[in-house]
């Protein structure tokens, strides 16, 4: 099956790349070679990148300009997402001068050895109308230095502005069983109105639902996730309800619940009047690369019953820290 999208066919699992050059545990080369190695072989050839996913010497394009060097076999293999338009402190700025400046270093990182399908902004910037920020990104398409236009955690009002100035090519959200909001916000409503296809980023739960985390303690100690109250020690074995519910569907399926959580986020594209919907999971070694790749049936028997899971069992606590959530886009109009 897969998708075709600068014709290129890219498959219906993508793969996210900020583990590989983000704490906790940042990887050898060779370590983040592999990985990407292992998402080609399973064709998760759609590759979301971020020019703040590390230093600028040590972050997604860098990296993958050091791949292209020695795979240069592989280079177009792979569709490439990236976001950018945050500055230091994770500050979002889409000024058409900031645009300016992050599509071109962004270009730079990658060295000319690649291509930069689809570019984003990270966070809409709320000191900057959206149309002023499509205007600027129109031109580095007419430039030649991106591909195409996507946006990022952003609202329904506001994609369906952008859509009126340039084509948008994909909508990046957080969407999982332990994160539905996407569903009940009319983004995806707006997605399938103007059949733009969503990245379903997070798609197992921050790792939540892969049922490998069953602790705080469990969580490194320089990890982000612990800046998120879903994982605070209050709430935690509250949240851990939902993450036994899914290991029981699971194990009746023979694998693993990541690929049920997986697999449920892909049966929701299937559905009548549903925008194509590819999670883009994250993962920093091969194995996991290759279990989150395969894809799982689920019933529509399946599907009830984890609907009815999201919602007796939905997650206690926000999604983001508090400077986190006021960055998410969340305008009416």
């Amino acid at each position: 099956m897969g998708h075709t999208i600068h014709g290129k066919q890219v498959g219906n699992i993508g793969f996210g790349m900020m583990s590989l050059t983000l704490p906790p545990g940042r990887l050898t080369e060779e370590e983040a070679f592999a990985a990407i190695k292992a998402a080609l072989a399973t064709g998760c050839n759609y590759l979301n990148a971020g020019e703040f996913y590390g230093p600028p010497d040590a972050n997604s394009l860098t990296l993958l300009n050091k791949y292209y060097a020695k795979y240069p076999e592989d280079r177009d293999k792979i569709l490439l997402n990236v976001k950018g338009c945050t500055f230091e402190n994770l500050r979002p700025d889409n000024s058409p001068a900031a645009v300016k400046t992050s599509v071109e270093n962004c270009v730079r990182q990658l060295g000319g050895k690649g291509r930069i399908h689809q570019f984003e902004p990270a966070r809409k910037d709320r000191n900057v109308d959206i149309e002023t920020t499509m205007e600027a990104l129109k031109e580095h398409v007419e430039a030649g230095n991106i591909g195409g236009i996507s946006l990022s955690e952003v609202s329904a009002a506001t994609i369906r502005r952008a859509a009126k100035i340039t084509k948008i090519e994909s909508v990046e959200v957080e969407l999982s069983l332990w994160a539905t909001e996407p569903l009940e916000n009319g983004v995806v409503e707006a997605c399938a109105e103007l059949d733009i296809p969503i990245l379903a980023y997070s798609p197992l739960g921050r790792g939540m639902l892969t049922g490998q985390i069953k602790s705080p303690a469990d969580i490194p100690a320089n990890d982000y996730r612990h800046t998120v109250p879903r994982f605070h020690p209050d709430v935690f074995d509250t949240n851990l309800r939902m993450v036994a519910e899914v290991e029981k569907l699971a194990a009746k399926k023979g694998c693993t619940p990541g690929q049920v959580a997986i697999g449920w986020v892909l049966a929701l594209g299937r559905r009548p009047g549903m925008p194509t919907i590819i999670p883009i999971p994250g993962a920093s070694r091969p194995e996991r690369v290759r279990e989150n790749a395969v894809e799982v049936e689920l019933s529509e028997e399946d599907m009830v019953q984890l609907e009815k899971i999201a919602k007796e069992f939905a997650p206690v606590g926000t999604r983001y820290s508090a400077h986190g959530m006021q960055s998410l886009d969340t305008s009416t109009e």
